[in-house]
């Protein structure tokens, strides 16, 4: 209806589709189409290829539909929305701009000791040795893929979490790499819960067409060089928040093993409520003062060497251990884990790819998750704001447990109550009040920064809604001139 008002409102001779239909078939035309793919309930499996016909999952028998009663049109319980990704690569290379920007990495880049492109990292260098055939061509793309759960319902009471999954060409200068017009939307994962480990089942269609990427390529046509070439495409790493960095690689973000890196070394000690991951001085250098440090941290030295990091062909190894492991979120399939097991979950499907366990850096954590918390813990610390501060009750009981930092235990009352002993790192009233003004008053050149005085709250005198890049400006440039004169030199 509204695509017949739009023709009926404009003058005669015009071009535009008249049903949903007509637009549709443009769009598929121009590459910008995609596949509707059904899933089974339970994310066993797709009915896709070899299961395209069936009724039921090929792994639980759950029925394909939610309702089929022989009447009606049957519904799919969950459907998959994979955008082909041949096409939209190829499109890259149809305009003159973009064409010659693809190529900007080879041609234009600075390359010295300052990283400024993913090109200038080693994981990028390591790649083309290892592969250039591949190198060769700078046409060949590079992708980073990134996945997260959003609620597409926003703010509303709906519990329900949708993953998109996101390809970023890398070969773009670094003003465009990251931009929303060069971000391709290759997968759209239903809800209404996240697919969490089973994350690989919809990964599929688009595994495989990486696959073919890789090995056979794609013929494409460049009309800046007005020649074809044979496009061949490859991830480089993913970009993830900690959760979806333990579906995607297949360690398990929780429990002692928890830290990817440590693997196997991880230093973990269960605390009265929770586990606590210790052993972070094991990276310092060997003469570094911290590791010989007690006071300010465990109230031990550290002599501990630092965890090796895993090659591919490590980490392949230990996955050799690891049973198949049936997907599907079916409660009869919980089993308990075994010790040569670790903290593996599933071998990633991302293994398919017959460069994935050469790669240098498999996966990222995304800065802005990491960046914002860290300072929303601690300002909440400093601050002593509720529900923020990570200098609770339950925070000095532990350090009584570990009989370290004993001016900060608890002090028992004759009412059998307990006082918390007031530490250095915790402002006054006063000092939030000066602190909050001294925010209030900063300036910054247009463009720099987003207007962060809007965070402080009158009232409450604390920081609220505060974006990524305005946590990324506070630690960089406002926290440390702010408390100078508020707390004390330690601190």
């Amino acid at each position: 209806m509204f695509l017949q008002l739009m023709k009926t409102s404009f003058p005669d001779g015009e071009t535009l589709p008249g049903s949903y239909y007509e637009a549709k078939k443009i769009l598929r035309d121009l590459g910008l189409g995609y596949e509707c793919i059904h899933a089974c309930k339970y994310d066993c499996a797709l009915f896709w290829k070899e299961n395209e016909k069936l009724e039921t999952c090929p792994i639980c028998q759950t029925s394909r539909w939610k309702l089929n009663d022989g009447t009606g049109k049957k519904i799919p319980h969950k459907i998959l929305r994979y955008f082909p990704l041949k096409p939209r690569l190829q499109r890259l290379f149809m305009s003159v701009k973009t064409s010659k920007k693809m190529v900007w990495h080879n041609e234009k880049r600075i390359d010295d000791d300052y990283m400024r492109h993913p090109a200038d990292s080693t994981a990028w260098k390591e790649f083309d040795k290892e592969y250039p055939g591949f190198a060769a061509d700078p046409r060949n793309v590079r992708l980073a893929l990134a996945t997260d759960g959003f609620n597409p319902f926003g703010n509303m009471s709906t519990s329900y979490s949708m993953w998109p999954v996101i390809l970023a060409p890398l070969n773009l200068p670094p003003w465009d790499c990251m931009k929303d017009p060069f971000l391709f939307l290759s997968l759209l994962i239903p809800g209404k819960h996240s697919p969490g480990k089973d994350i690989d089942v919809y990964m599929r269609p688009l595994i495989d067409e990486l696959k073919e990427l890789f090995v056979e390529g794609a013929d494409t046509f460049d009309v800046s060089a007005k020649n074809t070439f044979r496009m061949h495409a490859s991830i480089l790493w993913t970009i993830n928040d900690f959760p979806a960095y333990g579906d995607l690689s297949g360690w398990s973000t929780k429990g002692y093993m928890a830290c990817p890196a440590c693997n196997k070394d991880t230093y973990s000690v269960k605390l009265r409520n929770k586990i606590c991951y210790m052993g972070h001085r094991r990276s310092l250098p060997k003469d570094h003062p911290w590791r010989k440090d007690r006071k300010h941290f465990n109230g031990k030295r550290e002599d501990a060497e630092a965890p090796i990091s895993l090659t591919g062909e490590d980490v392949l190894s230990q996955l050799e251990k690891l049973p198949t492991r049936i997907p599907g979120k079916n409660s009869n399939k919980n089993r308990k884990r075994g010790e040569e097991e670790l903290n593996w979950t599933k071998r990633s499907i991302l293994f398919e790819l017959p460069y994935w366990s050469k790669l240098k850096l498999r996966h990222n954590l995304d800065v802005m998750h990491t960046e914002k918390n860290i300072c929303e813990s601690i300002l909440g610390t400093l601050m002593n704001v509720e529900g923020k501060t990570k200098d609770t009750v339950k925070a000095r009981l532990d350090l009584e447990d570990m009989k370290i930092r004993k001016e900060l235990h608890l002090i028992k009352k004759n009412n059998d109550k307990y006082a918390m002993p007031a530490a250095s790192y915790v402002m006054t009233k006063k000092e939030r009040q000066d602190f909050c003004e001294f925010i209030r008053s900063v300036k910054f050149p247009d463009g720099y920064a987003s207007n962060i005085s809007r965070c402080v709250t009158a009232t409450d005198q604390k920081l609220s809604g505060m974006k990524s890049h305005d946590c990324h400006v506070i630690l960089q440039r406002i926290l440390p001139p702010g408390i100078r004169g508020s707390l004390t030199k330690e601190v």
